[in-house]
């Protein structure tokens, strides 16, 4: 399609999103290479992110800019080839979560510098939605996030407690100094063990790099924060499996995990390509269906919006500290990073995505359970 019809085509579709091309408002995009009509038309979302840090186009708001094309639901206005605008139909057939692919997304993503991490994220280095009903910051979300997970679960001193996912081990530690528990943590990434070792140094927490398949042992209660998205879904119903086999019988499993509105066997193909390889966002069918026979639903908690705050303060954090971390990451990444950064909190906003916290027990509590907000 020559460059004409193609940006008259690509205003029209971004017309039914309020967003005009070259214009004024926070949210509009700026094209400054006519390559980018038919790379977006014709690639969809990833060569829209390509093109995006390739450097041609901009917003001044991208996370505007993204609120308005998903709460127009540009994806189910228009039909034919044009719907790759925003979403790309993938692979729904490779178990891309089966058990010898489950450690790409720490090389990926997890291990990439915990450099970047500690500048990014707060003090206590939660790497979840935080939790902001009486938080005014990241630092005092993230402790307020942590705490109501343990509250959740009823901590006592001296249980034993997995946290699946334990990432860099701020939960463990944050429970284990608080509460008085001992914590098992496992992740598949080698530098989130090496920094959360250090994190946790002289409390009662081991942290193991091991897939969540390969877990041993019986606990009081079970945590995952954030872990879930890597699980896809050819593996819930095993995953439940292990949880419940792990779990003691009067136990409570957390599952802290984003969610959609719909089930999907895939993912944004700019997302899975350059930030999670392997990631899925399961549906509360999906989830529902996979604790069958299985758990008892206590409680079903929903924050989405808590999480564009999160992002928002993960962006601001990475920009303000950006000179200290360019030299080792250069400009392509800084706009890779601000493209997955604020996309994500535009579809927390648009309410496309969801964060659920989702307590469960083995045969449901006796009297029932309290819920903690």
């Amino acid at each position: 399609m020559n460059t004409a019809k193609a940006k008259l085509l690509a205003q029209k579709i971004l017309d039914l999103a309020d967003v005009k091309i070259n214009g004024t408002r926070p949210w509009d995009i700026k094209v400054h290479d006519e390559r980018f009509y038919n790379r977006a038309l014709t690639e969809g979302s990833l060569g829209l992110g390509e093109a995006y840090v390739d450097g041609w186009w901009e917003a001044e708001k991208l996370d505007e800019f993204f609120d308005h094309i998903l709460r127009s639901r540009l994806d189910e206005k228009i039909l034919g080839d044009w719907k790759t605008m925003l979403w790309a139909i993938g692979e729904v057939i490779v178990n891309k979560q089966r058990k010898s692919k489950a450690f790409e997304v720490a090389e990926k993503h997890y291990d990439i510098g915990n450099d970047l991490y500690e500048k990014m994220l707060d003090k206590k280095k939660v790497y979840t939605c935080g939790y902001w009903k009486n938080a005014s910051n990241l630092d005092e979300a993230q402790e307020a996030k942590l705490d109501l997970v343990c509250r959740k679960l009823n901590l006592k001193a001296g249980q034993r407690i997995l946290d699946i996912g334990c990432g860099w081990g701020s939960f463990a530690k944050f429970a284990a100094e608080k509460y008085g528990v001992s914590v098992v943590g496992v992740t598949v990434s080698k530098e989130q063990i090496s920094w959360g070792d250090e994190l946790c140094k002289g409390l009662p927490v081991e942290l193991h790099f091991k897939d969540y398949r390969d877990i041993e042992g019986k606990f009081d209660h079970i945590v995952s924060l954030g872990m879930f998205e890597h699980v896809g879904h050819k593996n819930y119903k095993t995953y439940m499996k292990i949880v419940s086999d792990h779990l003691k019988d009067d136990g409570l499993f957390l599952l802290h995990t984003i969610g959609i509105n719909y089930s999907a066997k895939t993912a944004d193909p700019w997302i899975e390509k350059y930030i999670f390889p392997n990631g899925r966002v399961p549906s509360a069918k999906q989830i529902t269906s996979a604790i069958e026979k299985l758990f008892v639903m206590e409680d079903w908690h929903s924050f989405g919006a808590d999480y564009d705050k999160t992002l928002l303060s993960w962006f601001k954090n990475f920009d303000e500290n950006w000179e200290k971390l360019k030299p080792k990451y250069g400009d392509r990444f800084y706009r890779m990073w601000k493209y997955y950064l604020l996309v994500s909190a535009a579809s927390f906003r648009s309410r496309r995505n969801q964060l659920w916290q989702i307590v469960l027990s083995k045969d449901g509590l006796v009297g029932g359970y309290e819920s903690i907000r």
